[in-house]
Order: C-alpha cells, then structure tokens, then sequence
C-alpha cells in the first residue's frame, strides 16, 4: 500500500466520480482507475459499488476513509511539526471563513511582517467549517457565529455594532437612535437567504416581533450600500463594515433590540498548529484588541469632555 494511492482514494472518495478526480489529480483516468483497483486488491474488498460509470463510496470504503484520513492528516501534522523543529521561518495557513472583508486589513498587516507564510482560503457554511475543521482540512475557521464540535475551541476577537442603514431623505434620517419594530413597514433590502449574516439579521427582526418585506435580496455589501443610497429601501449595516463601503450611509443606533455580531476565529484543539498559524492567531488577537482600543477611547475622552 502506497501512500499516493490513499491520496488518490480520498479524492476518489470525496467526488465520487473518477472522471472529476483524475481531472483534480492531475493525472489520466485510465491510470486513477488502475491505482484504486490495486489498492483495494492490497485491502481486499472493494471500496466502491460500481453501476457503469457511476461509482459510490460503500460500507467498506467508508470506514477505511475514516482512518485513510487521520494517516493522512496526522502525516501532515508530522510534517508541520518538523518543519517548526527545523527552525523553518516559511509555513502556510489554511483559513476558511464566511466572509472575507472583516480579516482583509489584518492579513495584510500579518504579511507585511511574515512575507513568506501562505495563505490557502475558502469561503463555506457553517456546516462545511465544522466538517472542515474535524478533518483537518484548515487551521481556523473564522465566523459571525459559533461553530459546534466536541474538540473545537474559539475566541471571540472582533466585536461589532449592528446598526440599521437609511436613504438621504428619509423620515427617521434625522433620528440618531430607533426601535427596530419602527420600521415594521419599511421596505428593506437583505442577503439571501440561509447567508451567515441575513440568518442573524432574522433573528433580530424576530426579537423586534416584526416580519420584513424584502424587496431585494444580493450577496455583496457593497450591493446592500449601493441599494440603501438610491432609496430603494432600509437595511442592516454592520458597523465594522462600514468603512469598507464608499457609498456613504445615514445609520442608526438600534436601541431594541440590541444588535451586535461577534466574530470568532477557532481551530481544532487536538490538531498541531504550526508555528505559522499560532503566530497568525496572535497576531489578529493582538490587531483588532488594538482596533477596540482605539475606538473605544474617543469615546471615553468624549463621555470625559
């Protein structure tokens, strides 16, 4: 048994379908077809039940799976770790996250001082980060809500302000505060559903006791700002966002209910962290205390004057 024929399995595995994994992998589907026939002749039953060209992953594959993929990764921590030994000042990352505009700026502050780290990102559910992170496949998850796991550990790093965002013009645009359940009649604009952020958006709205009437919903910021501005309709803005938009907006402090995100970075705590990624988790700890900081003294130099 080869350990490429178990990467070639778990790809095999994961898309169930030998045409698309040969394409992934990089190498002819003849050649795929011929390494996972010798290894489940080295394993002795087959892994997959085959119906002509359809191939699906049965009992016998899926429990070799499982311990295919703690070899493997636990071969991957092995590397990490010597390489950490080694004194190596080089590492990669593997992130994956809901969105991507709240970490832009401290990346770029992470890579200004570790220009050799690299960084492999990708965008997912709430469900496909849990997955994620029990198999190994990424460092840290980085989300707007918790992610539940037996072994997984977070840390709230970014706390901000949800605040409700107005057209120019409009009629609670000169208020600096409101209810949310006063603009129960208001048009609003929205994510798609099941987005991370339109998930607890609803959930404000329910505490409110109000049902929205979404007259558009996008996936973009940007696109809610835009759409805000031209008078189409009201919408949530969060607060960390905000400058991340060049459409200016007219917001207002929801007094009730009270809207707030916390955003978390967790990992896997039976997982090795390299010494790349401990330094990452570190590093954006240390960047948005720092951010909090600053934001919160002119207030308090306000409150003062």
């Amino acid at each position: 048994m080869e350990l490429l024929q178990l990467h070639y399995f778990r790809t095999v595995a994961k898309l169930e379908h030998m045409t698309r994994a040969a394409q992934e992998l990089h190498i002819a589907q003849p050649a795929l077809s011929k390494t996972i026939s010798r290894l489940e002749a080295d394993v002795g039953v087959p892994l997959f039940d085959r119906e002509g060209r359809q191939i699906r992953l049965n009992s016998f594959g899926k429990a070799f799976l499982d311990k295919v993929e703690t070899a493997l990764n636990a071969l991957e921590e092995g590397r990490r770790e010597v390489a950490d030994m080694a004194g190596s000042e080089q590492g990669s990352i593997s992130l994956a996250m809901s969105t991507l505009n709240r970490l832009t700026d401290p990346l770029s502050a992470f890579l200004s001082v570790y220009p050799n780290v690299n960084f492999r990102m990708t965008q997912a559910s709430m469900d496909e980060m849990a997955q994620l992170l029990e198999a190994g496949e990424v460092d840290f998850c980085f989300s707007a809500m918790p992610i539940e796991g037996p072994d997984i550990d977070a840390m709230a790093i970014l706390h901000e302000e949800v605040y409700l965002a107005v057209p120019p013009g409009h009629r609670l645009a000169h208020r600096g505060s409101i209810a949310l359940s006063e603009v129960a009649d208001e048009p609003f604009i929205g994510y798609k559903e099941g987005f991370i952020f339109q998930k607890m958006n609803d959930a404000f709205c329910r505490e409110a006791g109000i049902s929205p009437n979404f007259v558009c919903r996008v996936d973009e910021p940007a696109a809610i700002a835009s759409l805000v501005r031209t008078g189409l309709g009201v919408a949530f803005a969060g607060g960390c966002n905000i400058n991340a938009t060049s459409v200016p907006l007219t917001l207002l402090h929801i007094e009730q209910p009270v809207c707030q995100r916390t955003f978390q970075l967790a990992w896997h705590e039976k997982r090795y962290l390299s010494k790349a990624a401990r330094n990452f988790r570190d590093f954006v700890v240390d960047y948005f205390t720092g951010q909090q900081k600053q934001v919160e003294t002119p207030k308090l130099e306000a409150a003062i004057k």
